[in-house]
């Protein structure tokens, strides 16, 4: 694995999984029904974007098994979502685009959080 050390990786873990606030389960079937929107249906084990795969891989490893490309893409995830976050979650016309977006990537900024 990279160069990142066990305190740094518990760290992108903890935030990742905060973030990506979906369930491997809601997350497979968002990009399910995000696939069946399109002309073509994909099938349902590569529907939706490389980095949703990839995210959706990611829930349903340990963090032992993870690999530089995970790194990668964690960090990817934690900066992106990041930067997207709204504190404002009250509905707004065209707010629809921007959800979806971020739930391809894991995380849907209108649930509650646990």
């Amino acid at each position: 694995m990279s160069d990142i050390d066990a305190l740094e990786l518990d760290a992108l873990w903890e935030e990742f999984h905060r973030l990506v606030n979906m369930t491997s389960q809601e997350l497979s079937a968002w990009l399910r029904t995000e696939a069946a929107a399109e002309n073509a249906e994909q099938l349902p084990e590569h529907a939706g974007t490389a980095t949703g795969q990839h995210v959706l891989g990611i829930l349903r490893k340990r963090r032992t098994d993870l690999t530089d490309d995970d790194i990668k893409v964690m960090y990817a995830i934690v900066d992106t979502v990041g930067a997207q976050r709204r504190d404002d979650l009250e509905p707004q016309a065209g707010d629809a685009a921007w959800r979806h977006r971020l739930m391809s990537l894991g995380h849907d900024p209108l649930k509650p959080p646990e």
